[in-house]
């Protein structure tokens, strides 16, 4: 018999979501949190109530309590530490499943902004209500309940938007905001790298400069001045991200990560990893 390809959901096959586009579980306060690990084919939403630490594209996000938690599959992301044990819901679906505007234009599953909505006691109540509907859809015969989970999703969604605001909302406050902001999105634009024969096609500010029809020192001050950091930083946090998630979550050799993310040479990223991350990419995935 073929083996279950899995997930980091207890008790669910990979082929069920992908002939079905979707499921619903339950999280029990004896399974782990349904963010344990970083699969990025699929996105994820849930309500969980616990103590735990989460590293979401290289930030540390804590939630304490009961929280909405949406993830990006272009995000690296992974569980750091618990305290207690996580209980709630847990959706995941894939693009396919919820194609339309209500994914692509939900501010929520954008990179950019915090995927953690701390919930008041009443919020957590109302929403474990529509995660408990949902898994009663889910698993019941309604010939059309592909569409009413949809409507639930969105309907989280905007409930989740109406508690927190979307981060990019606002406008921006002068052109060098403006260019930051445009720096950023084509930076996360360029991941998840999918394939190792397609390496990544921008690696330096200038590079980045070039596309957005703006001097490098102009793309470099706009970012510095808007986020505290030069640009080169963003791009080699961004890069050692995607490494580490590439070595943890796939099969592909370090030669292969290595080439996937524009280096020429297997002893150049080796030694960029090494210079970043105080470890050799083999150690590090040996951990």
């Amino acid at each position: 018999m073929a083996n279950q390809e899995s997930t980091d959901i207890p008790g669910l096959n990979l082929a069920d979501l992908k002939l079905k586009g979707f499921k619903i579980h339950a999280v029990t306060a004896s399974t782990e949190v349904p963010v344990h690990a970083g699969r990025r084919d699929f996105y994820k939403m849930g309500l969980v109530n616990g103590d735990m630490t989460i590293n979401y594209g290289g930030q540390l996000l804590d939630i304490k309590g009961t929280a909405l938690f949406f993830v990006n599959p272009r995000v690296p992301h992974s569980l750091v530490r618990r305290i207690n044990r996580t209980s709630g819901y847990a959706c995941i679906f894939t693009e396919t499943f919820l194609s339309g505007r209500e994914l692509h234009d939900s501010p929520l599953f954008r990179t950019g902004d915090k995927p953690v909505v701390p919930l008041t006691e009443e919020q957590a109540s109302f929403m474990t209500g529509m995660f408990e509907k949902m898994l009663a859809v889910y698993q019941s015969d309604y010939l059309y309940k592909g569409d009413l989970i949809k409507n639930y999703i969105e309907l989280i969604i905007h409930e989740a938007l109406r508690i927190q605001p979307a981060q990019h909302a606002q406008t921006f406050r002068n052109g060098a905001s403006r260019i930051a902001h445009l720096f950023s999105d084509l930076l996360e634009r360029q991941f998840p790298i999918e394939r190792s024969n397609e390496p990544l096609r921008l690696r330096s500010p200038q590079d980045y400069a070039s596309l957005l029809n703006v001097h490098v020192n102009y793309l470099n001050r706009s970012v510095r001045e808007t986020t505290g950091k030069p640009t080169s930083s963003h791009i080699a946090a961004r890069i050692i991200a995607e490494a580490k998630a590439l070595l943890k979550h796939s099969d592909w050799s370090v030669a292969e990560i290595a080439y996937s993310l524009g280096f020429e040479y297997p002893a150049y990223f080796n030694n960029y990893f090494k210079r970043l991350t105080g470890s050799t990419p083999n150690a590090f995935r040996k951990v």
